[in-house]
């Protein structure tokens, strides 16, 4: 029988919390999904804990529904997590190679990203993610795996995520008390990336624009790795409480109708079109325009998707996209966000699904399961490298992290 070994990824937003189970072999590389858990996300507001007992119970009903359809034990996972809180930034890191021959080993690779993040870090913020970016051997530069060659002096460009200390600590605590092991933590934009994009639009150049409930991720990629990252502190419920003010109604009315009936584009409604509350509400008699509600969200996306410009401003990207704009979350499917988008932004702009899985597919083939997924993927491109790896140890201290960023270079490599 094929070794395998079962993955699990925890995607904990402020709408939902979902779980995916995936089981990989060592004859192959694609996960395989065998089970599914959302859960309503009690105790979270945008990517925050804000009631342990809430927000344990959630996490544990999404896992006892995964449980449940995969037919296996969850005793680790790989956790998401988001939340304005997250900042990053892009660092440099400089050491003389050690080896009397001047051949690069593992060990240079270890202490430049560790120079790399001697930086001035608050006391209240942690280091979650440190990503190599590119490397230089003395002159010669945008090399990706420097490990064999040989120089005297080694540098690496490193892109470092890291979030407020106390929010870190109070999602590992709901985890934890869960009954589970945190496997790793990952930022959810990098996750999302992970779950919907090619090999060659990492190389070619794209952004990943992650609409969540609470917050919007946007990365950028570029030659194969990751060149900016930030949040967004605007996602669907944004949009939901515009219109729950604009139209007067209920927040549950004002999430309904935005499902059934609102697109961005307010010129493709009827002035006159009326929709009748009452038929969706106990508490909302009265009747809205279309166009109305349309054109608040219009002007809500065109906000998000303005402040996604910025940051593409910030790395100096803006239109300089050649795989264009990939949209995905669970605040993506809404019609004719794709017309607004290339509007706004001029670049090639897509709906992201993820891709590459097998099992029960059609369960997950939905935006809103990218992040999910892409941990999954995290969590497979390390388990294809050594079926043995035990599950359920934390990896969340420094060295740890380096041996991912290793697993993550060597991903890298053709």
């Amino acid at each position: 029988m094929n070794a395998h070994r079962i993955i699990v990824g925890l995607d904990v937003g402020s709408s939902e919390i979902r779980t995916v189970v995936a089981s990989i072999d060592e004859n192959s590389k694609t996960p395989s999904i065998i089970g599914v858990g959302t859960h309503e996300a009690s105790g979270f507001r945008k990517g925050l804990v804000i009631d342990v007992e809430e927000a344990i119970n959630s996490i544990s009903k999404s896992l006892e529904e995964a449980e449940r359809i995969s037919g296996e034990p969850i005793h680790s996972v790989f956790l998401g997590i988001g939340g304005h809180h997250l900042n990053a930034i892009n660092s440099k890191g400089v050491v003389a190679i050690s080896n009397p021959v001047g051949e690069i080993q593992e060990d240079d690779i270890d202490r430049s990203l560790e120079a790399a993040q001697a930086m001035n870090i608050p006391p209240n913020r942690k280091i979650l993610r440190i990503i190599p970016q590119s490397f230089s051997v003395d002159d010669q530069t945008g090399i990706k795996y420097p490990v064999g060659m040989t120089g005297i002096r080694l540098e690496v460009d490193a892109h470092i995520v890291t979030g407020l200390a106390p929010c870190i600590r109070n999602l590992e605590k709901c985890v934890i008390n869960s009954g589970i092991d945190i496997e790793d933590m990952i930022p959810n934009n990098l996750a999302a990336g992970d779950g919907v994009l090619s090999k060659r639009q990492k190389e070619l150049g794209v952004a990943v624009v992650d609409i969540g409930h609470g917050t919007t991720g946007v990365s950028v990629y570029e030659e194969g790795t990751i060149l900016h990252t930030n949040m967004v502190p605007l996602g669907g419920e944004n949009v939901t409480n515009d219109i729950a003010i604009g139209l007067k109604c209920s927040i549950d009315a004002a999430e309904r109708i935005k499902l059934e009936y609102a697109n961005c584009n307010p010129n493709s409604i009827d002035s006159k079109e009326m929709i009748d509350l009452s038929l969706i509400s106990k508490m909302d008699m009265h009747q809205v325009s279309r166009k109305t509600l349309c054109e608040i969200v219009h002007a809500r996306y065109q906000e998000i998707l303005q402040m996604v410009q910025e940051e593409l401003i910030k790395c100096e990207r803006d239109g300089m996209l050649p795989a264009g704009i990939i949209i995905t979350g669970g605040s993506a499917k809404i019609p004719h966000l794709l017309e607004l988008a290339r509007e706004t932004l001029k670049l090639p702009v897509q709906i992201g699904f993820p891709r590459s899985f097998e099992g029960l597919v059609e369960k997950v083939d939905d935006p809103g399961y990218s992040t999910a997924l892409g941990l999954v993927v995290w969590g497979s491109r390390f388990a294809t490298s050594d079926m043995n790896f035990k599950i359920g140890v934390p990896n969340l201290d420094w060295q740890k992290t380096i041996g991912s960023v290793k697993g993550w270079l060597k991903n890298l490599m053709p």
